[in-house]
């Protein structure tokens, strides 16, 4: 099997390239897996961007991202299962059956994590039929806990197959990032109980560096950078069950700042040096 077989990028890791130049990029590496966002395949037209990427030969992986079910005011709730519904329409169109979620931080005044995680179950039970009766599966991304008050609740895969296991595996999983759960010594026993009911819907990588940047949120690390042992996670998620695709996701300031095509050729070789 060819290393990159199961290696996809993210577009997010080389979000200065427009949607044609990652796929030109992608058919020069051989790289055959892209996970799109939808703010730029929005801007591209969803249907647009479908034809482009079916054209190339590309598989789309996965959609990110919808979620942010966390508002307690009723039309802002309504909005967000409004929008989660478009982006289950999006990615359907592109032909993508995983849609990836980043489900919401505290309500601004709210102290209550219970209650923001219920209102994420109540989220999941509307969408989950929705989004399965379009081929798409619903893919809760645990944020690791730096980010739980203003961006995800769901802090831990423990946490995120709690509220998952209340739903058929068909309509919800988790996604399984390095990143956010390195830290964590009970992923691997997590990582275990979703593998055996089918629900690690996505796998992704990134790795942590320090210092960490300002503000944290683009401190995504290229692989091999940091502190991450990328094969034993693969080891991991394979063990439970996994043969998906190996998708990687970095947000990186410094990395955005040079050349789109180079950056994407040093992370596959950075995949076969420490992932495949």
């Amino acid at each position: 099997m060819n290393s990159l077989t199961r290696f996809s990028v993210n577009q997010m890791t080389v979000k200065q390239l427009s949607l044609p130049d990652l796929v030109t990029s992608c058919l020069t590496l051989g790289v055959g897996g892209v996970g799109l966002w939808r703010e730029p395949v929005r801007a591209y037209g969803v249907e647009a961007a479908a034809a482009l990427v079916r054209d190339a030969g590309l598989t789309v992986t996965t959609l990110c991202r919808g979620g942010f079910l966390t508002a307690l005011d009723p039309a802002e709730r309504a909005k967000a299962l409004d929008d989660n519904r478009a982006a289950v329409d999006e990615a359907a169109t592109l032909g993508t059956d995983t849609l990836v979620l980043v489900s919401g931080g505290l309500p601004a005044g709210s102290k209550d994590l219970h209650g923001a995680r219920e209102r994420i179950a109540d989220g999941l039970g509307e969408l989950g039929p929705y989004a399965a009766a379009r081929g798409v599966r619903l893919a809760i991304e645990p944020l690791h806990p730096m980010y739980a008050a203003d961006r995800c609740v769901v802090s831990t895969l423990a946490q995120a197959l709690d509220l998952a296991e209340r739903f058929p595996a068909e309509q919800v999983g988790v996604t399984v990032d390095t990143y956010h759960l390195w830290w964590d010594d009970t992923a691997p026993a997590q990582i275990a109980r979703a593998g055996a009911a089918g629900r690690i819907h996505t796998f992704q990588l990134a790795d942590w560096t320090t210092p960490l940047p300002e503000g944290v949120l683009n401190g995504r690390g290229q692989l091999g950078d940091g502190s991450i042992d990328f094969r034993e996670w693969r080891r991991y998620v394979e063990a439970a069950g996994y043969t998906g695709p190996i998708e990687v996701e970095l947000f990186n300031d410094v990395l955005w700042a040079r050349d789109g095509h180079d950056v994407l050729a040093e992370t596959v070789a950075r995949f076969l040096e420490h992932a495949a």
